[in-house]
């Protein structure tokens, strides 16, 4: 019997709309999904030094005809907030995958603050968020993200809930 992953589904999504680029600081929670995307000859992953960087490789992206998506954890998104201006002024696609942290079975009180404010910060940019706890709503919110994201020339933020990928803890 093989275990369907989220992930695998995201990863779909992305070839059905031609989403070809992943900007990230990677995060334990997006493994599986990078993986698919190293593996994938079409797909480029940029790995960045800091999230907001990812918010210039996307416009670039967009200006260039091209699609390309940030995935980063919550923790990320602090550090995005004033470029997350760039795509509301420009009017640019910015399509972002976050895991989640600072919620359900946290072990490290330093993830609390962001993680439960990512929302409220994404949102007073102009972000649409959309949170997914069920691992079997990730795929589709994703591609419905996606499309939001592309069709309209929004910054939408699909937020992967702890409950989806797991409380994490230092190897206990």
């Amino acid at each position: 019997m093989t275990t369907h992953h989220w992930s695998e589904e995201v990863f779909a999504a992305m070839k059905a709309r031609g989403i070809g680029t992943v900007a990230t600081v990677p995060d334990g929670g997006l493994t599986r999904l990078l993986k698919l995307c190293e593996a994938d000859r079409d797909s480029r992953i940029v790995t960045l030094t800091t999230e907001e960087e990812g918010i210039g490789v996307l416009a670039g992206l967009w200006l260039g005809g091209k699609r390309g998506m940030l995935a980063m954890q919550s923790s990320g998104v602090g550090n995005c907030i004033n470029a997350l201006g760039y795509a509301g002024t420009l009017r640019a696609p910015c399509l972002m995958l976050i895991t989640m942290r600072g919620q359900w079975g946290e072990f490290n009180p330093w993830q609390v603050p962001m993680g439960q404010a990512t929302p409220k910060v994404m949102e007073a940019m102009g972000v649409k968020c959309f949170p997914v706890d069920r691992a079997a709503e990730v795929g589709e919110t994703f591609a419905a993200a996606a499309d939001l994201a592309f069709n309209g020339d929004f910054a939408v933020a699909v937020m992967v809930g702890q409950r989806v990928i797991g409380a994490k803890g230092f190897g206990k």
